[in-house]
Formats: structure tokens, sequence, C-alpha cells
């Protein structure tokens, strides 16, 4: 059970220190979807919108643990508030905290799409399939104005370019028009991440994003219109959701989705320090428990930046998840593929379009 401490409508309860800048930008106010639902009263506080100007859009992605190499983010910070989030660590090399800052500075790279074209109209560039978002949710709350997400699948279309998409955020249905466009070309997978069953559960953990029962239906929706959906079982955490993945791995299959990916949490830099303070807040009867068992899984620490185990875990408890996972891919998604991305009709594009450049 929650106590009076416990701030409703964020996940981090805390700015922690960053040893990078501080700045501050002009303020926006956003709704709470759990606040929709449940008719909760939300703590006042603010969303700010940052513009950027990168002058690139494309990341390569070195870790040899996250299956992508290439990666595309329109936004850095997240409104979303999941108090896991390994993300939180990068708003650091903003100048913020990853704490509070992470979920209520929203950077935004408005030319994102162009960036995108520019890249793709390179003779020098090989097609591979360009991830939204490896790092912060392509579809959180910002996107629903400024639709920098949905420019750039046009962009990605444009080009006859593979696209992955990354997300929680049932917003994605409001671009199924060009997602089926995509589809239609084999230019298109989707990974729709489901951290529990229990809204209440969801709430704590991922307090503005989809509700469980929307997910669902995206993934429904999604995989009804012929897309490929990957579900990312991510992350289990011993003691909150561990217990959930055997029914989670079976609610994803029912309505569709192809396969299913999985970490256990890992608690690197600061977000060992947020989610913990968070943890004694939100589920004060459970949180000495829990950080044991994490602990457990990274060789007894919070921390764990080690290449091959850092997104798996190792140890007993570990173990145990990886059980469930072999069982639950065996009890329901034999014989289920998610198909491999076509690279070609880029090339393809480039000989028929760009040679006129």
């Amino acid at each position: 059970m929650s106590n009076s401490s416990y701030q409703k409508g964020r996940g981090a309860q805390l700015n922690v220190h960053n040893r990078f800048l501080k700045d501050i930008h002009e303020q926006r106010d956003d709704f709470l979807e759990f606040c929709r639902i449940s008719g909760e009263e939300p703590t006042k506080n603010t969303t700010e919108r940052i513009p950027i100007f990168p002058k690139s859009i494309v990341n390569r992605v070195t870790s040899p643990d996250v299956g992508m190499h290439y990666s595309l983010n329109p936004y850095q910070g997240c409104e979303h508030g999941c108090i896991y989030c390994y993300a939180r660590n990068a708003h650091e090399f903003w100048g913020y905290s990853a704490g509070k800052d992470f979920e209520q500075k929203i950077l935004f790279k408005k030319d994102a799409p162009l960036l995108l074209e520019k890249l793709l109209q390179k003779k020098s560039w090989k097609a591979e399939t360009i991830v939204l978002s490896g790092n912060t949710d392509c579809y959180q709350p910002i996107e629903r104005d400024l639709k920098l997400t949905r420019a750039c699948l046009q962009v990605f279309l444009k080009y006859r370019h593979p696209v992955g998409i990354i997300t929680k955020n049932a917003l994605i249905l409001r671009d199924l028009d060009v997602l089926r466009e995509l589809n239609a070309l084999g230019l298109v997978g989707i990974n729709i991440s489901i951290t529990s069953l229990e809204e209440s559960t969801r709430r704590l953990l991922e307090p503005r994003t989809a509700s469980v029962q929307k997910r669902l239906k995206a993934i429904e929706t999604l995989s009804k219109a012929g897309i490929p959906v990957n579900a990312m079982l991510a992350p289990i955490i011993p003691g909150i959701n561990s217990h959930e993945l055997l029914t989670l791995a079976k609610a994803v299959s029912d309505r569709g989705a192809r396969s299913f990916g999985f970490t256990v949490v890992r608690l690197n830099g600061a977000i060992g320090e947020i989610f913990t303070d968070w943890l004694y807040k939100a589920m004060p009867d459970k949180a000495a428990k829990v950080l044991s068992l994490i602990a457990q899984c990274h060789d007894g620490k919070l921390n764990d930046s080690r290449f091959g185990s850092r997104m798996k875990g190792d140890g007993a408890v570990a173990e145990q998840i990886h059980q469930m996972v072999q069982l639950a891919k065996a009890k329901y998604f034999k014989g289920k593929r998610f198909p491999k991305l076509r690279t070609d009709l880029h090339e393809a594009y480039k000989d028929g379009q760009l040679k006129l450049f």
C-alpha cells in the first residue's frame, strides 16, 4: 500500500543529483490517464516541452544486448514516467536530472523527419531496420500533438525503408493507415511493451502509460490487420510482476502476438537511487524483499552493466525466470514466428529514383 508521501501521477519521487548542467524552459500541463480512469485527483505538476536541434537523427547502437543496430528517437525524456526506465540516465547528458526532470522536461526534435529523409537519400546508406525508439517512447503524450513519429513513418514509407517500433502507448493505432501500407511491403514490425495485467501495478510502475486493456487491444488490432507484433514483457521485476510471466505470455499470444521478449530489471546509474526511493514510498511492505531479489539477479548489486548478463540476469532467481520464459514459449508460441523485414525495396527505390538527384 502506498504511503502518504507518494506523489501520484509521476514515477520518480525525487530529482537526484546531476553532474552536468541545469536549465529551465517553457511549461505545459497534461492530464493523467490513470486519473481519467480512476477519478483520483492528480498532484499539480507541469510538463515542459523543449525544442532541440541535433545535426543527425539516427543513432548507431553498439550494445550487443538490445537486438537493434540503429535507433531514432524523436523525443528525449519521457512523460510516461516508468520508474525502472534505463533511458533516465541519458537525460543527465542534456543537463537534467534522471528523476522528475526526465518525466517533466521533454525535449523534441522538430526536424526529425527532415533529418531522416536526408539520411535515406544518401547513396552511401545501406538499408537496415531503424527502430523508433531505442531510448524513449515515440508515442508518449507529446506525440499526440507534434506527430513527429507519424511524419517519420511517412518518410520510411516514401523511401521503402524498414522500420521497427517500440511503444507501450495505444496511440500507435492512430497511425494504422500508414502502418498498413508499410506492412503491405514487409517494412514494419511492432513491439508492444506490457509489464503487468494488474492495472494497480501498472499505475504504480508506469503512471502515464496506456492502460493494460488498451495495450492488449492495440496488440489485437495490429495483429488482425496482419501487422507483426512482438510483445515485450519487460522488465520482469522479481517480487512485483515475475509471478505474472506465464499469464502475460498467454494474454499477448491470445491477442495475436507472434513472439515475445523479456528483460530482468537492472538499476544502473541514477536509477538505483530513484527506484529505491520510489519503492519504499509506493510499496513499503515489500521494498526490502524486492531489492534483495533484484540484487540476487545481478551478482549482489542493483547496478549491473555487464554485457551478456545485464539484461537477463544470472543466479537462482534469474534462472527461475528463464525457465518460465522457456515454458511460456513452448506452451503459447509454438509455431509462431516474427518475420524479417525487407531491405531490398529501399535499394531498388534509390536506383530508380535517387539517381535523378
